[in-house]
C-alpha cells in the first residue's frame, strides 16, 4: 500500500488496552513509545497483539519541535 504520509516508523507493539468502542495501541520505536487512539474494530479487523510489527504512520498538518 502507497500513502501521501512521509512520516512512517517501524515499530513493535507493546500493548493494547480495549474499551467498548475505542483502543489504544501503544508502540515502541527505536525506544521511543507512541500511542495511538483508534477504534476497537478496527484494532480487531488489523488482528493487533502485542509484540506485533506494525507501522507507525504520522500525517498532521502541524508538527511541533523543541530544542533541549
Amino acid at each position: 500500500m502507497e500513502l501521501s504520509a512521509r512520516n512512517q516508523l517501524s515499530g513493535t507493539i507493546t500493548g493494547i488496552q480495549l474499551g467498548n468502542v475505542m483502543a489504544e495501541v501503544t508502540v515502541d520505536v527505536n525506544g521511543q513509545e507512541f500511542v495511538s487512539v483508534i477504534t476497537r474494530r478496527s484494532a480487531e479487523n488489523l488482528g493487533l497483539k502485542d509484540g506485533d510489527p506494525i507501522t507507525v504512520v504520522i500525517k498532521a498538518t502541524e508538527v511541533l519541535l523543541a530544542r533541549v
